[in-house]
């Protein structure tokens, strides 16, 4: 606000005075010049303050600068294998629809912070309970648990505000279309300042253990999740969601289905990643997508790519596609249009949905895959999308956003 004030005032001060800035002589040029500077460096700070606040980029000015500890390790006073309390849940949130203060039909948005016993990282985020978590009848099932990922550096609450995954899950589920799950909401990266793209990195932060081994025993120790690798996926937007497609891959014992909402197949090493690979070219080869299909056996792995015509990764994921073989499967959704942002990803997330639910279950759970009890059908009813991937893969089509 502040800073959209300051440039109407200089941009009508600079009208005012440019006649008096018109002379010649070195003073008035001076004048001139540094007045434009000032109009133009308030101007950008205003559009990089909008599309902060927009996407959330940076939530401190020392989130901004990079001002990062070394993250701790978090140990009781018996060492490292003492309990510690690994999730602290925070404040309650309805959920965006109507009726939303209501958890039997809504569900509920809880605030975590989460800390890794094993890997000693720290994030903070939000979990969507599904209305089933809340409903009598329910009171001793164990629900799938989808883990989603923003992109780098974003802000855990985009998730809820501008990907609107609470909104449209409640909205899902209660039409029967999804099956009641949990959605854990977190950022790619538990180190501020850092991109790790969630990888171990050599000497550095542990976070693709923090992701396969802390966090999933962080939330079956505080809500009613099921077991197994086959109640357990992950999904998320660019960077989230090659950290999705990544971690299944690298984790089928763990993770039986990732989706990826316009992700990259690679990791970039810039000055936000630094070496995450401790110099070595194997374990760098390692973390590339398209480089494990093409050397390393398949992984019993199920996976959903997404992409539009206009987007970058288009052709990365037809190469991707081309190269899948069983017993990995893989799905995609293609707009005809669309760019890299929540927008696009908006009108995909739904079907992304719908498909993750249909690659997921719960032992003992009514219906078997997909099921969505107290709703009138499954996950794998009318409007579920993907087409397996191999010989004469036919792209699904999402309407256009």
């Amino acid at each position: 606000m502040a800073l959209s004030v300051l440039a109407i005032a200089l941009i009508v001060a600079l009208v005012w005075l440019w006649p008096k800035l018109a002379g010649r002589g070195w003073k008035p040029v001076l004048g001139r010049i540094g007045a434009l500077l000032l109009t133009q460096a308030v101007l950008v700070g205003l559009l990089a303050a909008m599309g902060n606040r927009y996407f959330l980029f940076y939530t401190s000015w020392d989130d901004l600068m990079g001002k990062t500890g070394k993250p701790k390790l978090h140990n009781g006073p018996g060492g490292p294998e003492a309990p510690i309390q690994a999730i602290k849940l925070k404040d309650t949130e309805r959920v965006d629809i109507a009726n939303g203060g209501n958890p039997p039909t809504a569900g509920q948005i809880v605030g975590i912070d989460v800390t890794g016993r094993r890997s000693g990282l720290d994030t903070s985020g939000y979990v969507y309970l599904p209305p089933q978590y809340f409903q009598p009848q329910f009171k001793d099932r164990q629900f799938p648990v989808v883990v989603t990922l923003t992109g780098y550096p974003g802000d855990a609450r985009n998730l809820i505000t501008r990907l609107q995954v609470p909104r449209l899950a409640a909205e899902e589920i209660t039409a029967g279309r999804v099956q009641p799950t949990i959605y854990v909401m977190l950022r790619p990266s538990q180190t501020p300042g850092r991109d790790t793209e969630c990888t171990d990195v050599p000497g550095g932060p542990q976070s693709g253990m923090f992701f396969t081994q802390d966090l999933p025993e962080a939330i079956r120790a505080t809500f009613r999740a099921a077991p197994g690798a086959k109640a357990w996926g992950m999904m998320g937007d660019s960077t989230g969601g090659y950290c999705a497609l990544k971690l299944a891959m690298l984790n089928s014992d763990r993770i039986a289905a990732g989706a990826s909402l316009s992700g990259d197949y690679g990791a970039p090493q810039d000055g936000d990643t630094g070496d995450l690979y401790g110099g070595s070219k194997e374990y760098r080869n390692s973390q590339d997508l398209i480089w494990r299909l093409k050397n390393l056996p398949p992984a019993p792995v199920s996976l959903m790519l997404t992409t539009s015509l206009d987007e970058s990764n288009y052709g990365a994921t037809q190469e991707f596609l081309k190269l899948v073989k069983s017993p990995t499967k893989a799905d995609q959704l293609v707009l005809p249009t669309g760019g890299h942002n929540f927008k696009t990803w908006v009108a995909l997330l739904p079907d992304v949905m719908r498909w993750m639910s249909t690659h997921q279950e719960v032992p003992g759970a009514p219906g078997g895959p997909g099921g969505a009890p107290g709703g009138p059908g499954g996950a794998g009813g009318p409007g579920a999308p993907g087409t397996p991937a191999g010989a004469g893969n036919v792209p699904a089509t999402a309407p256009k956003p």
